[in-house]
């Protein structure tokens, strides 16, 4: 087995994968009763925020109903003007002030789990009564005190720890698909075009 693989697959064993499953069994509910769900993170997190956010607004394996979920670096204009007149560690921070209620999720993406913008978009979510989650590398880390429930990924490269967290968003996609159908919320459609 190539040295990548197995420490990608050292990396999955030692992964608290149910306490991700347990999260999607909260935003379950949540995202049906009309919360949102906001995702962040830089770089290669940012995007696979961004994959979190389009699997729950289009769907995942089973038609449901669209959920609302927004990655917060995703509309650049407020990135860039935020950057600009406040500093880039308020980018995600500024944007929950602006659209996040108390109910609502957020769910954080740093491989070193100290990002400053990330850092501070938790720090206001708790302010808001907004849930947070993380999923980091090797702590400790800034997140994982400062979150509601982190879950850290025990690999020493950024690429592993990112494959790691991809293989957790599809669980957590897959577990609020699950609750769905249990609710009654979905329906499977045979024959459509297959998940993003």
């Amino acid at each position: 087995m190539h040295t990548h693989l197995r420490e990608l697959d050292e990396a999955l064993h030692g992964t608290d994968a149910d306490r991700v499953e347990g999260w999607s069994r909260v935003a379950g509910p949540a995202l049906a009763a009309g919360h949102r769900l906001f995702a962040c993170g830089n770089g290669g997190s940012a995007a696979e925020a961004q994959h979190l956010t389009a699997e729950l607004t289009g769907r995942f394996e089973t038609e449901r109903p669209p959920m609302s979920a927004l990655a917060l670096h995703a509309d650049s204009s407020s990135v860039t003007a935020i950057a600009n007149d406040y500093g880039y560690q308020q980018v995600y921070a500024r944007q929950l002030r602006a659209h996040a209620s108390h109910g609502d999720l957020l769910v954080c993406m740093s491989t070193s789990g100290n990002s400053e913008n990330v850092v501070e978009a938790v720090k206001t979510a708790r302010e808001l009564g907004v849930v947070s989650w993380s999923l980091t590398g090797p702590g400790p880390c800034s997140l994982e005190s400062l979150s509601d429930d982190t879950v850290a990924v025990p690999a020493r490269t950024t690429s592993t720890v990112q494959e790691v967290h991809l293989a957790l968003v599809h669980i957590f996609c897959a577990g609020v698909d699950r609750w769905s159908e249990r609710s009654g919320a979905a329906r499977t459609v045979p024959g459509q075009r297959g998940n993003t």
